[in-house]
């Protein structure tokens, strides 16, 4: 099975168990936690199922592609079940049976795992799932957002799409997997790893980056001291300083002492936002608490 029909199987599972499937952000972030449909999505008492993939950018995990599993840029599937059913993990499961992938034959590990997320206030009680020995998956129920205690809980799925490819197409390189129509991800991808490498570690302009993350940190405030508050301009100005920190972080240009300051400050506006979004719903009369149909399993 290539990459782009692995994808594929499974927006139409998670569709079938009534997902909405979304769209990548077009900022750059960490994580698929980051985009919005996730971050925000989990406040308040809204029901919401929702899927997409996600480039994901940790300029710190680059290695020149060099490395056969290791990237600077990977792709996730995000999945956002809320509230959290109760068969979530048999719902995954099956979802492995999509690709092929039978529990009854292959080791499947489920090992406490819990996630946390500084710069968005957040954190949850989770597994990392094993196959055969290699992650795949992280598996969260979200206890915070935004610093907020959320209720109802959410279940979070992250699929590593190009771990389980090449698990799929048994290859020792993330470079040799199938993309699609017989063209390697290494002919889509090596050189721009090679360049986000050569930039991260060694090119980036510090003093650059630095006057980018005052300038976007103000942007964020701006945008939340606007009335009425501009929630997603201000979401995607705090994931400017996000992945702002993160090449600084890569350039090895932030002490340990101005880590914690320059985190905290990401932080505080992720969590201003998480607040003025959650008032926003609730001034709405939360218009999704009563309108969605959520399924109470996987669908036929």
């Amino acid at each position: 099975m290539d990459l782009q029909t692995l994808i594929l199987d499974l927006q139409r599972y998670w569709a079938d168990c009534g997902c909405i499937i979304q769209q990548p952000y077009d900022v750059e972030v960490g994580a698929g936690t980051m985009h919005p449909e996730s971050f925000l999505r989990v406040l308040g008492p809204e029901p919401y199922r929702v899927a997409y993939v996600q480039p994901s950018r940790r300029p710190a995990d680059a290695r020149y592609g060099e490395n056969p599993f290791r990237l600077g840029r990977h792709l996730q599937l995000q999945v956002i079940l809320k509230p959290s059913p109760d068969d979530v993990q048999e719902l995954y499961l099956k979802s492995l049976g999509v690709l092929g992938i039978d529990p009854a034959v292959h080791d499947i590990r489920f090992e406490e795992d819990n996630w946390e997320s500084p710069t968005l206030g957040a954190w949850g009680v989770g597994w990392q799932v094993l196959l055969d020995g290699m992650e795949i998956t992280q598996f969260t129920y979200f206890q915070q957002a935004g610093g907020i205690e959320l209720s109802p809980i959410s279940a979070e799925l992250t699929y590593g799409l190009e771990r389980i490819a090449m698990f799929l197409q048994r290859k020792d390189s993330i470079y040799d997997i199938e993309w699609g129509g017989g063209v390697a991800y290494g002919a889509v991808r090596l050189e721009d790893e090679r360049e986000s490498s050569i930039y991260g570690f060694e090119v980036a302009d510090v003093e650059m980056l630095r006057r980018h993350f005052e300038d976007w940190e103000s942007e964020a405030k701006r945008c939340l001291e606007h009335e009425p508050p501009l929630v997603i301009p201000a979401v995607e100005a705090t994931l400017k300083t996000s992945h702002l920190f993160n090449l600084l972080d890569a350039r090895g240009a932030i002490s340990v002492t101005e880590r914690v300051g320059l985190i905290a400050r990401v932080r505080r506006n992720a969590v201003a936002a998480a607040r003025a979004s959650l008032e926003q719903r609730e001034a709405l009369g939360f218009p999704l608490a009563g309108d969605v149909d959520i399924p109470s399993g996987e669908a036929d």
